[in-house]
This record gives C-alpha cells, sequence and structure tokens, in this order.
C-alpha cells in the first residue's frame, strides 16, 4: 500500500477466499483493541466498520513511518490494558521480545503495522477456530479514491472521483458506504443497531475513543 502523509484513505481487507475472520464477539473486541494498540501513532481514524469475512477503516494518516521503540512500547501498554481489563489480577505480564531491528534509529511504517496488527490477531484466531496460516488476504487495499471493488462514486457530472479532494464528496460517501455496510448486508435494519462500527459514536449513543469524531463530523458538513 502506498501511503502519504497529509492524506484520507480508505483501508480494508477480508478473510483469505472470503472466509469469516469474526464469529463472536470477543473476536470482534480483540480486533478493536489491535485497532487501538496500532494505529493511534500513525494518524486517526475518521469511521470504521467490521464485518464478519472484512473490515473497513476511513483513516487520516499523519505520518507514514514512526519511531519503532516508541510504537512497540504503546502497543505493550494497550495490551496490558487489554488484559488488565479482561483478567484483573490475574493478568499475564506483556513479553516485549525486541530484535536488534528495534533500534531506537530505525521506522516502523504504517504498511508494517498494519500486517503486524493482522498477524497478532491471527495468532489468536486460529487456536480457537482449529485453524492455521493465513487468515487475511496477503494484500490489504488501501485507496485515496475510488475503491473499484467495494464502492462507486460518481461526481454530479457522472465522473468517477479519482482522489479525496475538497468538495468532491468524496469522503462523505465513503464515511457513508462504511457505515452502511451492515444494513447492506442484512445484518441490522439501521447502521446505529451495529455494534461493531462508529456509526452509534456519530449518533450519540455511545461514547467511544477509537474515531477523531471532530474531524469525522467536520467531512460530514463541509464534503
Amino acid at each position: 500500500m502506498e501511503f502519504y502523509n497529509d492524506q484520507l484513505f480508505h483501508i480494508y481487507n477480508q478473510g483469505n477466499n472470503k472466509e469469516r475472520v469474526f464469529f463472536d464477539r470477543e473476536d470482534y473486541l480483540f480486533f478493536i483493541w489491535k485497532m487501538r494498540a496500532y494505529l493511534p501513532e500513525f494518524g486517526g481514524l475518521i469511521a470504521w466498520c467490521l464485518m464478519p469475512n472484512h473490515f473497513h477503516w476511513l483513516f487520516y494518516v499523519k505520518k507514514t513511518e514512526v519511531d519503532r521503540m516508541q510504537f512497540f512500547a504503546r502497543a505493550g501498554n494497550v495490551e496490558w490494558n487489554r488484559r488488565v481489563h479482561k483478567y484483573g489480577k490475574k493478568a499475564r505480564k506483556v513479553e516485549r521480545d525486541y530484535s536488534r531491528k528495534d533500534d531506537a534509529s530505525i521506522l516502523i511504517t504504517l504498511n508494517e503495522a498494519i500486517g503486524i496488527l493482522q498477524m497478532s490477531y491471527a495468532k489468536a484466531f486460529n487456536p480457537r477456530r482449529n485453524r492455521t496460516g493465513s487468515l487475511f488476504r496477503q494484500d490489504c487495499k488501501a485507496k485515496d479514491g475510488w475503491i473499484d471493488e467495494f464502492i462507486t462514486v460518481t461526481n454530479t457530472k457522472g465522473q468517477l472521483d479519482s482522489r479525496f479532494l475538497p468538495g468532491s464528496g468524496y469522503a462523505f460517501h465513503c464515511f457513508q458506504y462504511i457505515h452502511e455496510n451492515p444494513v447492506a448486508g442484512k445484518l441490522v435494519k439501521s447502521s446505529t443497531v451495529w455494534e461493531y462500527s462508529s456509526a452509534k459514536d456519530y449518533a450519540g449513543l455511545r461514547r467511544g475513543s477509537l474515531c477523531n469524531l471532530d474531524f469525522g463530523k467536520y467531512l460530514i458538513e463541509n464534503c
């Protein structure tokens, strides 16, 4: 994936051969913890949705690479909080097995971080489901414009939008599309009923902290 600073991207991926990657609430919540651990260093989530066999993020990239040690330190802290939240005093200490690559002078890219997020989720998911091998498609997708596989957006002249440009309306359409996924998939009748997306947060039905709601509301009002 080709990322660059100060740009909005639609990032999405699905299970290998369109297999399910989330079966129960524990799966969904575990993946959300992974999002919280591995994404914020690079920018801010604007909207997100997890579906049974795929996920969507509308993500504003502030930095394409960050300090590797800082990245893993933050991820470790979030993982520790997850364990305490789930297990209380019985929580197991987070092991930080840093390699020589984790020298403070070496950076980690957003591409790497997304790969680590997916692999770490699969590492916990596979034993629970008695499966082995890669869980997600190898090629995670990221577009700053028209998403040929999931969404088609045209401008007022009937032309395909090719980038997230101010006034193009694409960001808003993508924002809506992500939240309407569960409705389109006939999982719920209203997007705000689906627990595993940011639609509830924007509707004021939940006080979620994953998304930059102020930026998201700005997109709604100005795109």
